[in-house]
C-alpha cells in the first residue's frame, strides 16, 4: 500500500516540465486532474482498464483527440525515470504500471497528493468537504465564480453542464487563468488532511466510508486548516465542529442562528425546481433564489455555494443571479428523458445513505410511484454501510414503490466478495419495504421495463461506473 507523506505532498511544487502518467486516467477523480495538468502545460499520458475492456470508448477517443497519449495497462507507457506515476493508493503493487515505475525509480503520487500541490499553490483556494453534496456544490461555486469573471480552475468529480462544450464534452474540470482554485476534497481515504484552503466548506458529517469518530477528527482538522470556514448548521455534527472556528460563516435552511438562511414559509418545491427567499442575517437583506433543480438538499447546496463565494469576495446578489442559470451536473438527479406515457428515467450518483435519501425524498415530494434501481459501488462499501442503506430505502419509499438491486460492481482485484446485495434486500424486506435482488444488471433492466407503468419515476443509482448512464439511456429507449 502506498503511504502518504502529508508534509511532502503539501510542500512540494508542481513541475510542468516533468511527464505525468495516470494509472486509471478515465476515472472520475483522475480525468479532471489529468485535464488540469494538461491545461497547465504538462505532458500527460495514461492507461485504463476500462479502455482495454472497450468500456465508454467515446471518453477515450476524446482523450486521444485532445492530446493525451493512451497505452494498454501493461506497463508499456512507463519508459523513463523522469515520469511521475499518478495512481490511487488502493492500486496494488502487482499492477504492471506500478511494477515498471518501481523498476525505473519513478516518483509515485496519489491523486490527492498531486491535486494538493496545485491547490495549495493557488492564491485563493476553496475546498468543499462533507459526506454528501460535494460535487454539486463544487459545480455551483465554480459557476458563480466564472459568472463573476473570476476565471477559476475547478476540479470536480462529475461533468459540470455549464462548462460542457464541443472541445470539452467531459467537463469535470475547468482550467482557468485566474489564481483561484476550487476543488472537492475527499475524506474517504483521509487525504482531506493534505489541503490548506483559503475557504473550507463543510456540508455535512454522516456515515459513509469511515466511522463517525474518524470523520469527526478528519473534518475537525479540515476546518482548523482553513483560513475561513463555511459550515452547514442544519448538520448538528458539522455545527459542533465549527465551534472552534474563529472565522466561520454559517448557512442553514432550518437553523435560525445561521448567517445565511431561508425565510420561513418561503420554500416552493416543484418537480424540476425549487424557490426560496434567502436571508443574510448579518445585514437583514432578503433576495429570491429560483434554482432550476429540485430538492431541499439542492437548496442547501445552493446556500453553501452562496456562503462560500461570498467568503471569497462575490456578492450574494451576484451569486443568486448566477445560480438562476446553474445547469447542474451529469448523474446528479439527471433526467435522461420521459416517455410519451409519462415514465421518467433519472440518472443519479446516490450511493451512500445520505445521498440516496436526498434523491428519494426529492422524488417523493411529487406524486408518482418510484422504481429505485441501485448498483452498489463495491463489496467493501456494502459491508460498511449496508444496514444504513437498507434502512434508507425502507424508510424513504412507500408500499407501492420498489427497490431493485443487482450485485455490486466489480472490476477485478482481491476484494472479499462473500457478502453481497442479497443481505441488503432481505434487510429492506424485513423492515417492510418492497425490494428485489436480481444479480445481473441486464436482467434488472428487463424487469424494470416489464413492471413500469404510466407516471412512474425510475431512478438509476450508483457510483464508480460510467456505464450506468448508458444503462439508463438504454432503459429509456426500451420503454419508449
Amino acid at each position: 500500500m502506498h503511504k502518504t507523506d502529508n508534509n511532502a505532498a503539501n510542500d512540494a511544487q508542481f513541475d510542468a516540465a516533468r511527464p505525468y502518467f495516470f494509472c486509471g486516467i478515465g476515472g472520475s477523480g483522475m480525468l479532471p486532474l489529468a485535464q488540469i495538468l494538461h491545461g497547465a502545460g504538462a505532458q500527460v499520458s495514461g492507461s485504463d482498464r476500462s479502455n482495454d475492456q472497450g468500456r465508454t470508448p467515446q471518453k477515450f477517443d476524446w482523450l486521444k483527440s485532445a492530446g493525451f497519449a493512451l497505452f494498454p495497462q501493461d506497463g508499456s507507457g512507463i519508459t523513463s525515470p523522469s515520469q511521475v506515476l499518478i495512481a490511487s493508493a488502493a492500486v496494488e503493487d502487482t499492477v504492471p504500471e506500478v511494477r515498471r515505475a518501481q523498476e525505473l525509480g519513478c516518483e509515485r503520487l496519489t491523486r490527492a497528493e498531486m491535486l494538493s500541490r496545485l491547490f495549495n499553490a493557488a492564491g485563493t483556494s476553496i475546498a468543499i468537504g462533507g459526506t454528501s453534496g460535494k460535487s454539486t456544490v463544487t459545480g455551483m461555486i465554480g459557476w458563480i465564480l466564472a459568472h463573476a469573471g473570476r476565471d477559476p480552475t475547478i476540479m470536480n468529480g462529475a461533468v459540470m453542464k455549464n462548462f460542457v462544450s464541443e472541445a470539452n464534452p467531459f467537463a469535470s474540470a475547468q482550467v482557468g487563468k485566474g489564481n483561484l482554485f476550487v476543488s472537492e476534497v475527499d475524506e474517504s481515504d483521509g487525504s482531506i488532511t493534505l489541503y490548506r484552503p483559503s475557504v473550507g466548506v463543510l456540508l455535512n458529517v454522516s456515515l459513509d466510508h469511515k466511522s463517525m469518530e474518524e470523520l469527526r477528527a478528519l473534518f475537525g482538522d479540515f476546518l482548523k486548516a482553513s483560513a475561513k470556514q463555511v459550515v452547514n448548521f442544519d448538520s448538528e455534527e458539522a455545527r459542533l465542529l465549527s465551534e472552534v472556528s474563529p472565522h466561520c460563516t454559517s448557512f442553514a435552511i432550518d437553523n435560525a442562528q445561521a448567517d445565511i438562511s431561508v425565510a420561513p414559509g418561503s420554500i416552493e418545491q416543484g418537480s424540476l425546481s425549487i424557490t426560496a427567499r434567502i436571508i443574510d442575517r448579518r445585514d437583514g437583506t432578503q433576495q429570491t433564489l429560483t434554482l432550476p433543480m429540485p430538492g431541499l438538499h439542492n437548496l442547501s447546496n445552493a446556500l453553501a455555494a452562496i456562503a462560500a463565494t461570498n467568503a471569497a469576495g462575490v456578492s450574494i446578489t451576484d451569486a443568486i443571479t448566477a445560480l438562476h442559470e446553474f445547469a447542474g451536473l451529469a448523474r446528479r438527479f439527471d433526467i435522461i428523458g420521459t416517455t410519451s406515457d409519462g415514465i421518467s428515467v433519472i440518472d443519479d450518483f446516490g450511493h451512500n445513505p445520505e445521498k440516496c435519501a436526498a434523491t428519494l425524498r426529492t422524488l417523493k415530494a411529487t406524486p408518482g410511484r418510484v422504481i429505485a434501481f441501485f448498483q452498489p459501488h463495491g463489496y467493501g462499501p456494502l459491508r460498511q454501510m449496508g444496514s444504513e442503506l437498507a434502512e434508507t430505502f425502507a424508510n424513504e419509499l412507500g408500499p407501492d414503490d420498489i427497490t431493485i438491486m443487482c450485485d455490486p460492481v466489480y472490476f477485478g482485484g482481491t476484494v472479499d466478495r462473500s457478502e453481497g446485495s442479497e443481505r441488503i434486500i432481505k434487510l429492506i424486506q424485513d423492515a417492510g419495504g418492497n425490494a428485489q435482488h436480481i444479480p445481473s444488471r441486464e436482467d434488472c433492466g428487463k424487469r424494470i421495463a416489464k413492471i413500469a407503468q404510466t407516471g412512474d419515476r425510475i431512478v438509476i443509482m450508483g457510483a464508480r461506473d460510467d456505464t450506468l448512464t448508458g444503462f439508463a439511456r438504454s432503459l429509456l429507449s426500451d420503454l419508449s
